[in-house]
């Protein structure tokens, strides 16, 4: 017990120095104030050169919908040089920012390992129940992005109909947009939406669409913008076009309902095989702490664990690539 309070210690004064740490470097690093200002009033105004103004243009909707006091924070700097990390916070569509995401997963792991002293966990099992709840933020964001795209989904082929009927009624296509967003709940309608303002500030419908198509990995959608921007150029029915790609969204979500009824044995079977081993650890554990806890103290032990952790790896990634058929 005196072990784990010492680690307890150990671990709150950790924390106390890095988020002291970050906190100073976040404040010396952030971007000033009066630049955001400035490259806001640029593109209202229109002091960009043509060039700027055309890239501005394109990243208008951010500038003009972020409010001036955001500023790039730490996380946000260092995390932008693996790739386009808030996208991911887009796509789920939360209000947590990098540095937010970090800070929860920290105190949460630190959480982890208190409640492990204070239940008289053995020292070796407090790690892993502090990373454990460390990435329950970052689960739950990924949980949060798979939903709203799968409600993406199911929304388009409504928002397709809705769209081609507009059309058939002599309504422009910026209209339909505006129809959708006003009509539909999110996340579709916040989307199209979004695609409508854009086009009220000038940015071209090409543009738009391939932003909205980042912001939303859907291959249906892939197929309706380009759909609608080859009609653009060569011209055609697209009231038409917009039918026949919604009824195929719905027969593929027809078929992919009966393929997930006839694999659902194999996905309960994948569900069991993965998690019998973490139930049988811990009811050993109940059971007989010492005949368990030989696996993270002998050499031998630490080494069959881990062989096991793999071993685990690959047959959820064998069972998952078995019942994941693409429709």
């Amino acid at each position: 017990m005196d072990m784990g309070m010492s680690i307890l210690v150990i671990s709150i004064a950790a924390f106390v120095g890095v988020a002291a740490l970050v906190g100073g470097l976040a404040m010396v690093a952030r971007e000033k104030p009066s630049d955001k200002i400035e490259e806001r009033l640029d593109l209202i105004t229109g002091a960009n050169t043509p060039k700027a103004a055309k890239e501005g243009l394109a990243d208008g909707a951010g500038v003009l919908a972020q409010p001036l006091d955001k500023m790039p924070g730490f996380f946000e700097t260092f995390f932008e040089r693996f790739g386009n990390i808030n996208l991911l916070f887009e796509q789920a569509d939360t209000s947590l920012t990098i540095t937010k995401l970090v800070l929860i997963s920290v105190v949460l792991a630190i959480v982890g390992v208190g409640m492990g002293a204070a239940l008289g966990l053995h020292p070796a099992l407090m790690p892993v129940v502090g990373l454990f709840l460390g990435a329950v933020p970052l689960m739950w964001l990924l949980f949060r992005r798979k939903r709203r795209l799968k409600h993406f989904a199911e929304q388009l082929p409504d928002a397709l109909e809705m769209m081609s009927r507009s059309l058939r009624a002599g309504q422009s296509l910026n209209f339909g947009f505006s129809m959708v967003s006003s009509e539909m709940s999110a996340p579709i309608g916040k989307e199209f939406g979004r695609v409508f303002e854009e086009q009220n500030l000038g940015i071209p419908m090409e543009e738009t669409l391939d932003a909205m198509t980042e912001r939303i990995p859907n291959l249906d959608l892939k197929f309706f913008v380009t759909a609608l921007i080859l009609q653009r150029q060569t011209g055609g029915d697209l009231a038409e076009i917009l039918d026949k790609i919604g009824s195929l969204i719905r027969d593929r979500f027809r078929i992919w309902g009966q393929v997930q009824a006839l694999t659902g044995e194999g996905r309960l079977s994948g569900i069991v095989l993965l998690a019998l081993p973490f139930v049988l650890f811990l009811a050993v554990y109940q059971l007989n702490p010492d005949y368990i806890m030989v696996l993270f103290t002998d050499p031998m032990g630490t080494k069959m664990l881990a062989v096991a952790v793999v071993m685990q790896i690959l047959g959820a990634l064998v069972i998952r690539q078995i019942v994941n058929i693409k429709v």
